[in-house]
C-alpha cells in the first residue's frame, strides 16, 4: 500500500517478494517517538483480520478513534510490525539508493508550484502545542486556507524533473490526455505551466543503485 504522492524510481518487485519474517506489517519508522510511517506498507492481510476499514474510518469521523495514533500504528501490537529501509519511503529525498520518493511536504509538491495553497495544515502538534493553537486561530479568523500563501518550488529540482518525466510517459502513451491536463489545470489541481514542462526534453535525474 502506498500514498498517492509517492513515485517508484525503480522496480519494486524486491519489495513485493520481501520475506516478512512472520510480521503483519512492514513500514519505516518515523520520528523520535517511534511512530510508523504508514504511507508505504507491506501487509499480510491474513494477519490483519481485525482491520475493518469502513468501521474504523467511521470511528475516526465520529471522534471515537484518534487519527494520529491510528495512522502511526500506535494501536497495533508492536511486535507484529517490522521495518523497511528508509529508501522504500524516502521523504522528499532522491538519491541513487532511493526506491520510492515521497513528496510528503505538501507545500513543495512539484505539480502544484505557484498555485494557492488549498490544504489545511495539521492542528495537532505534540512537541509544540502553541503552533496548533495558532493554526486553529488562523482557520477561525481567515478560513481554511487564509494566510497560507502559494505552493513553493521543490528545493530539489531533480524531483520536479522526475515527476514531469513520469507524467510525460503517461501523456505520450495516451494514458493522460491534453484535455484532461487542461481540465486539471483549470481546477487548480496541477500547476498551469504543466503542458509547457511536458514539451521540454526529458531530464536526466538520479538513477537508482543497481
Amino acid at each position: 500500500m502506498i500514498d498517492p504522492d509517492i513515485f517508484a524510481v525503480g522496480d519494486i518487485c524486491e519489495l513485493l517478494s520481501r520475506d516478512m519474517q512472520g510480521k503483519a506489517v512492514l513500514c519505516r519508522a518515523r520520528g523520535a517517538r517511534k511512530a510508523h510511517a504508514t504511507s508505504v506498507m507491506v501487509l499480510d492481510c491474513a494477519k490483519l483480520k481485525h482491520w475493518h476499514v469502513e468501521t474504523q474510518f467511521n470511528e475516526m469521523f465520529e471522534l471515537k478513534r484518534d487519527y494520529i495514533e491510528w495512522t502511526g500504528l500506535a494501536t497495533e501490537r508492536q511486535d507484529t510490525i517490522g521495518s523497511l529501509e528508509n529508501e522504500w519511503n524516502d521523504f522528499d529525498r532522491l538519491t541513487p539508493a532511493t526506491k520510492m520518493v515521497h513528496n510528503t511536504k505538501r507545500k513543495t509538491q512539484p505539480w502544484k508550484t505557484g498555485l494557492k495553497v488549498d490544504f489545511s495544515p495539521v492542528d495537532r502538534v505534540v512537541f509544540f502545542p502553541p503552533w496548533a493553537w495558532l493554526m486553529r486561530a488562523r482557520r477561525k479568523l481567515f478560513g481554511d486556507y487564509g494566510l497560507m500563501g502559494r505552493y513553493q518550488p521543490h528545493p530539489d529540482p531533480d524531483q520536479e524533473k522526475l515527476f514531469f518525466d513520469l507524467l510525460r510517459e503517461c501523456f505520450d502513451a495516451g494514458i493522460v490526455t491534453e484535455a484532461q491536463l487542461r481540465e486539471e489545470m483549470r481546477l487548480n489541481h496541477i500547476r498551469h505551466d504543466s503542458l509547457d514542462l511536458l514539451r521540454r526534453p526529458p531530464a536526466q535525474v538520479l538513477q537508482p543503485a543497481a
